[in-house]
């Protein structure tokens, strides 16, 4: 790989001869990382020309870095970085840049500083990682993946790789979305009340986006999915927090007044609850009393492997009042970034304008890719072979849980992934989570889903998705070890 000319530039400043500076450049290149071993150097003659000046003083830069093993040369060819290239010569090394811009007085609007989980990223080092929303590498059908993927890069698909869609999505996933995916949940939609979106927390942001005001309210679980919480107060609504139950969100519960209800019924994120049928239809009608509109997160839904699932909020609706979010993300692979948002033709006509005015629409091959492998049938192999794994997961981590004596204060009816904890009153899961760390053990400290200056610290969430059967026992085993010594500290 030849080092573009376009990396080489003088410093009118600089100190030395033109080159000695020749020279250091080069060779803070090469330590610095940005030149690596092997790669080939701009001819003399074209660096030459780049810098404005002679041939000779670059060929003489050259020469003294290949005598000091900086560079090699291959006959004609030109020079290279060595395999062999020493520590840097004595040279000052440049001033870093400054910043002198005062932050704190020049950003208009902050979006960190929210409280969220640490996931660290080598979690598949850990022996026992009891953590939600990673893939298992021997649940994901990467073969037929990569199949689909060639396929959707295949001359056939060329349009549908390369085309600006522009505020449309590929007309193959829509049309699986609208035929299959919703039906099955009791939906049914127009492509044009259909939105292709990175992902639900995507979906979430811009319905917010196009829904709140500083003078709506928002009413949300508690706890809740703790970026759901995030968007809300970018968005400077006036959140509502509400309590949810074994039954997940009551709607007795919910205030005289609210613009838009966010709920995850089919299992409550975090808690695993499922709301039942005639609460549903409850909430429906508290919310056309209210004249509010529901969000339904419709987490999980697939993972229903106990029972069939219940049908989605959105099937029940005879006013156009719901907006549902669906997301493959979670079911193929998180970094897919791929779900979808349904609602009435207006509602989606103004999401579409939002998200063309952000990244026009998600990638055109991400989509044909997730059309095929939906359309194929890998799709809903790959739900029927997670299943049957999670069923046993589940079994062997209840009775573990049950055995160690942990409190298992929330779980999924129909199924899910994971199971709600509630640790002993006083032990603080977030600070025990380091000493967790150090046994080989990831669990999803809970303090970052509750609402408040003052949530409950003792509450976690362990999944079954990303760790062997095997492993699971011994991994409760020092889980629970660990918590009983915290639990005599307090």
């Amino acid at each position: 790989m030849a080092i573009s000319v376009e990396t080489f530039f003088l410093n009118s400043e600089a100190q030395g001869t033109l080159q000695l500076q020749i020279q250091q450049m080069v060779a803070q290149g090469i330590l610095s990382g940005r030149f690596r071993k092997g790669e080939k150097l701009p001819s003399s003659r074209k660096l030459a020309d780049h810098l404005g000046v002679s041939r000779i003083t670059v060929t003489l830069a050259y020469t003294e870095l290949l005598a000091n093993d900086y560079l090699s040369s291959k006959g004609r060819s030109g020079y290279y970085v060595s395999d062999n290239a020493p520590e840097p010569p004595e040279f000052t090394p440049a001033e870093p840049a400054r910043d002198s811009i005062d932050w704190a007085r020049a950003l208009g609007r902050r979006f960190s500083g929210a409280e969220v989980p640490e996931k660290p990223q080598d979690w598949s080092a850990y022996r026992y990682p009891f953590i939600y929303g990673q893939t298992d590498p021997v649940l994901f059908d990467h073969t037929n993946w990569r199949q689909c993927a060639l396929r959707a890069l295949g001359q056939k698909d060329f349009q549908s790789l390369t085309t600006d869609y522009f505020d449309q999505d590929d007309p193959q996933l829509i049309e699986f979305i609208a035929r299959h995916t919703l039906p099955r949940r009791g939906i049914l939609a127009q492509p044009d009340e259909i939105l292709v979106t990175l992902g639900a927390q995507n979906a979430l942001w811009m319905t917010a986006q196009v829904l709140l005001t500083q003078r709506r309210i928002a009413a949300v679980e508690n706890p809740c999915y703790y970026s759901l919480r995030t968007i809300l107060e970018q968005s400077r609504c006036r959140v509502q927090p509400i309590d949810v139950d074994r039954d997940g969100l009551p709607p007795e519960a919910l205030p005289d007044k609210a613009d838009v209800i966010f709920t995850t019924p089919s299992h409550q994120a975090p808690t695993g609850a499922t709301m039942p049928l005639g609460r549903r239809k409850a909430l429906l009608a508290k919310a056309r009393a209210m004249d509010a509109l529901i969000v339904e997160d419709d987490y999980e839904f697939e993972l229903s492997f106990l029972s069939a699932p219940l049908p989605a909020l959105k099937s029940l609706d005879t006013d156009g009042r719901v907006i549902y979010v669906g997301s493959f993300s979670k079911s193929i692979f998180p970094g897919l970034r791929l779900g979808y948002i349904v609602g009435s033709k207006p509602f989606i006509r103004e999401l579409r304008a939002l998200r063309t005015s952000l990244y026009r629409h998600p990638p055109g091959h991400m989509q044909r890719t997730a059309a095929y492998f939906l359309s194929l049938g890998h799709y809903d192999s790959q739900i029927r072979r997670m299943g049957q794994i999670f069923a046993e997961r589940r079994k062997v981590m209840e009775q573990a849980l049950v055995d160690h004596g942990l409190t298992i204060a929330g779980r999924g009816v129909f199924g899910g992934s994971s199971f709600w904890m509630r640790a002993p009153d006083g032990v603080d899961t977030k600070a025990l989570d380091p000493a967790l760390r150090r046994k080989s053990i990831l669990i999803e400290p809970a303090l970052s889903f509750f609402h408040g200056r003052n949530p409950p610290r003792n509450y976690y969430r362990l999944a079954y998705s990303s760790v062997a059967t095997s492993r699971i026992a011994p991994g409760i085993s020092l889980l629970a070890d660990e918590i009983k010594q915290a639990a005599k500290l307090v």
